[in-house]
């Protein structure tokens, strides 16, 4: 005899979990977003934070650049030994970070852009995450194929930075947007996975449920940033 009331209790912590994953990656857009739009839109006050007295880069900048990489490594290597609490200040400080350092896309394109662009990543990531969570093909290599991929995709684009091909970069922005795409969906995967799985404590998937916000939001930046080099006019 199938017991319902325990399949609809494991179906409602699955959901709380997908919840909670949206909930986190949302909060990072949010706060991210408010930040670039109040410092890049204001040329005062990203000179004041950025920009030396002779018109240079300030140090401030290259520490907010590589901040949220070094925060993202804390968060994902060290969530079973901080506290929830813990995790969400760096939560915080990471997506605060990640804000400041998008503020230079309202240096490069016009705000229209900016939102146009925002709303056809926004479609396509949907899209993806739909397809991620409901197919029944298994991503698993399909991803480490992806994430191989971006690797490579990395390294040219540090090769590009002394080549300075057009080409090269045109194709690696083509090749990124494919990527992104599918990391998307194998990301959903393993997120509806976790959902699904019984072995974590109530504790670990909260934590869990933060990291896969944030994994989210990452690939939901990256993919607007490729569409924007596609799809926006620089001023």
């Amino acid at each position: 005899m199938t017991d319902y009331s325990n399949n609809t209790f494991e179906a409602s912590i699955a959901s709380n979990f997908i919840r909670s994953v949206y909930s986190y990656m949302f909060i990072a857009m949010a706060i991210s977003g408010v930040i670039a739009y109040a410092v890049g839109t204001n040329k005062l006050l990203f000179d004041q934070l950025f920009m030396t007295s002779d018109g240079g880069t300030s140090i401030l900048f290259y520490v907010m650049l590589f901040a949220p990489l070094v925060i993202s490594m804390v968060i994902q290597w060290g969530f079973q030994r901080l506290s929830m609490p813990i995790l969400l200040a760096l939560f915080v400080a990471y997506s605060a970070s990640m804000g400041s350092t998008l503020s230079v896309i309202f240096m490069a394109y016009s705000t229209q852009a900016i939102t146009f662009t925002f709303f056809v990543t926004a479609g396509a990531f949907a899209g993806m995450a739909i397809l991620g969570y409901t197919t029944k093909t298994d991503l698993t290599k399909f991803g480490s194929l992806l994430y191989m991929v971006l690797i490579g995709m990395i390294l040219a684009s540090i090769l590009n930075m002394f080549i300075g091909s057009g080409m090269m970069d045109w194709v690696i922005t083509i090749i990124g947007v494919f990527v992104f795409t599918g990391l998307i969906a194998y990301q959903m995967q393993q997120l509806k996975n976790v959902a699904n799985s019984p072995e974590f404590s109530e504790e670990t998937r909260n934590k869990l449920a933060l990291i896969g916000g944030m994994q989210l939001y990452i690939l939901f930046v990256n993919l607007f940033l490729t569409l924007l080099r596609l799809l926006g006019n620089r001023d």
